[in-house]
């Protein structure tokens, strides 16, 4: 490689003698190995600046993109020296396992056409991910955030590529609010073919014995309030008509415990019983309901004033954690469920985790 950037993935910084070696000592200073950057390997240095909210600025980046340069520049293309962590010879070959391919979304195209979907959460991370490919596959979506700014650039970048039908209808709603719930059923129109409940917020981490009321009233009115009162606003309408789908966004929160703080957990393991108990109620009608379960995802959703304790215990068990997926890797889980292609799926949750739960 000739020269790296912040275009580079992780993996291919580090496959780099030059990029292992300036990750390698930046890290050190940090008091940490390359080994902590695993579950982030496909991603790029520059998409991690902008995930990291200030940890790792860009202009900490930018240096590291020059300390390579000049290392290559001089000649001086030796691998670190010593490993970081115990100061001990780093071995003088090692075999590195080749990296699986990059996956690139595909679109299927026509998947949605004539259909209406809602979309919650649709301003940013998974929610703008499932609106994208939804509208890009046909389908007229209605896209639901409180931001109306991320709604506002999430339609204009796609106003030029949207084949003929398609659209994105922005609705700025709280999804807590009945009123808002309303407004956007009215501006979805006759029918809603299917419902996407993406919309949530993180907790602080915080366990039980810690966690604050407002910091439970919120997550769970968000998480578990909103998404019940979106599904309650479109089933009579899929009812009537025999045929509908709902995808939940729940997350490894709902099927462990150890993946975030109390109220969080919580929040998500009510979506997964929410989600079991109304496909069983409708089995039979024509409309279907499931969940997917995400692991890591780089949507830049972090929590503000983390919980020391708990956010200790859930590192400790982060280690096993698949690689960070993307957003569009998330949509390509819920568009599928959210299409006819998922008939007789129902009552299932989808752990689209890169194997997470399965350790």
């Amino acid at each position: 490689m000739t020269e790296l950037t912040l275009k580079h993935t992780v993996a291919e910084w580090l496959a780099d003698p030059v990029g292992e070696r300036v990750l390698t000592e930046m890290l050190a200073e940090a008091g940490t190995t390359p080994s902590s950057l695993a579950p982030a390997r496909r991603l790029s240095l520059g998409r991690l600046v902008k995930l990291s909210r200030g940890k790792f600025p860009a202009e900490a980046a930018d240096a590291l993109v020059a300390r390579a340069a000049e290392l290559r520049a001089a000649g001086d293309t030796a691998p670190a020296a010593t490993d970081a962590a115990t100061g001990t010879a780093a071995p003088a070959s090692e075999t590195v396992a080749p990296e699986p391919a990059e996956w690139v979304e595909e679109i299927t195209p026509g998947r949605f056409t004539g259909q209406t979907v809602v979309v919650t959460g649709a301003a940013s991370g998974i929610g703008r991910a499932t609106a994208s490919r939804v509208a890009r596959e046909g389908g007229r979506v209605v896209a639901v955030d409180m931001t109306r700014s991320g709604l506002d650039e999430l339609a204009a970048d796609l106003a030029a590529t949207l084949p003929e039908g398609a659209a994105i209808v922005p609705v700025v709603a709280d999804i807590t609010d009945s009123a808002a719930v309303a407004r956007v059923v009215e501006a979805a129109g006759d029918r809603i073919d299917a419902l996407a409940n993406v919309a949530g917020i993180m907790d602080r981490f915080a366990p039980v014995h810690s966690v604050d009321d407002g910091t439970w009233e919120r997550v769970l009115g968000v998480n578990v309030t909103g998404t019940m009162k979106l599904m309650r606003a479109v089933v009579p309408g899929m009812l009537a008509a025999a045929e509908g789908r709902v995808v939940n966004v729940a997350s490894e929160a709902g099927l462990r415990g150890s993946a975030a703080g109390a109220a969080y957990t919580a929040s998500k393991h009510a979506v997964v019983g929410l989600t079991k108990n109304a496909a069983y109620m409708y089995t039979g009608t024509g409309v279907r309901v499931n969940a997917v379960a995400p692991g890591g995802v780089a949507t830049g959703m972090q929590p503000r004033d983390v919980d020391e304790f708990g956010m200790g215990r859930v590192q400790a068990g982060m280690g096993i954690m698949a690689d960070i997926a993307m957003p569009e890797q998330l949509a390509a889980s819920i568009t599928f469920l959210l299409s006819k292609d998922s008939t007789n799926v129902n009552g299932q949750v989808l752990a689209s985790d890169g194997g997470w739960s399965a350790a």
